[in-house]
């Protein structure tokens, strides 16, 4: 995404009526369940989502989801620096600098997935504000209409907000000295830090090779240590953990698309054994594969916004 096109919030409303495969996105997405229901899988394993709840997925965070005849969200694709800004600001008593914002934020929102159940009445306040950021985005008006875009995100999570899980937190001049300090992105869904960008289109190369972090460290000219800090700071999660939830999206690619016994699926995106492809598929998507390709895998729907909310 170029910098004439960037729109840190993003709306969009779709009926569902097929699976959705485990996706990530390396932003936050805000999921409104409007009508219908589905059974939602991720890290938290499988959950009901029906009207009146909120789904909230962090960047990075694979997700799949089984409507339950149909079900109608409208999803928000939330920039993470354009919340971690905010994040600061409602925090700024106890923050040092913007630096700290994104160590804080792991420290208190320690759950990846989460959802969020509003109930219809609160839900339904979000209809009309909802509508309107999706007019907008189609619109492309966002500078145009920036004050309003905000407005309308701080109506809605205003609502959303009571409702999200955190953990307590007690910060000193001490604690925030330790902070791991994190200097902002470009401003896009796609961080461009060289280092991090290298490992990470190395691991997009070849999922299926025994990559070794002090391989992946020499790569990119820097040490083991210093490269699981540039890479989680860039992505969310470590060289090892990104792998991972590559190989569990390519191998939900192919049990919806071929008749790959498991085992041979594991093995084709890396795995010695079944054992480890449904250990690790189960951890990241929250069912095995076999009940995955249960779902009916002939049907699994692509995610609707992939290509503008991500490149």
């Amino acid at each position: 995404m170029n910098s004439r096109t960037f729109e840190p919030l993003i709306a969009r409303t779709r009926t569902i009526h097929r699976p959705v495969g485990p996706v990530a996105y390396d932003c936050v997405k805000l999921i409104i369940v409007r009508s219908g229901s589905a059974i939602l899988y991720s890290e938290f394993g499988q959950r009901p989502a029906t009207v009146g709840d909120v789904i909230l997925l962090g960047a990075n965070v694979l997700c799949g989801s089984e409507p339950e005849g149909h079900v109608t969200v409208t999803t928000i694709y939330a920039d993470t620096d354009f919340l971690l800004d905010q994040l600061f600001w409602q925090h700024a008593d106890v923050l040092h600098d913007r630096l700290d914002a994104q160590g804080f934020a792991d420290t208190i929102y320690t759950d990846p997935a989460q959802v969020l159940h509003l109930g219809e009445d609160r839900a339904g306040l979000l209809m009309p504000w909802l509508d309107e950021m999706v007019a907008l985005s189609v619109e492309g008006a966002y500078r145009e209409r920036f004050h309003r875009m905000q407005a309308l995100w701080f109506s809605v999570i205003d609502q959303v907000t009571p409702f999200i899980r955190i953990t307590p937190y007690r910060i000193s001049p001490q604690q925030r000295a330790r902070i791991r300090p994190t200097l902002p992105r470009d401003r896009r869904f796609a961080p461009l830090r060289a280092e991090a960008r290298l490992v990470h289109d190395a691991l997009h190369s070849d999922i299926a090779r025994s990559w070794a972090l002090p391989e992946l460290a020499s790569m990119a000219h820097l040490s083991v240590k210093q490269l699981s800090r540039v890479f989680t700071d860039a992505y969310g999660k470590t060289p090892a953990a990104y792998l991972t939830m590559l190989r569990v999206q390519e191998m939900a690619r192919l049990l919806r698309e071929t008749d790959l016994p498991v085992a041979t699926a594991g093995r084709r995106v890396g795995w010695g054994s079944r054992n480890q492809a449904t250990k690790a598929f189960r951890e990241g998507v929250g069912i095995t594969p076999s009940r995955y390709r249960a779902m009916g895998a002939a049907g699994v729907a692509s995610p609707i916004i992939e290509t503008s909310a991500t490149t």
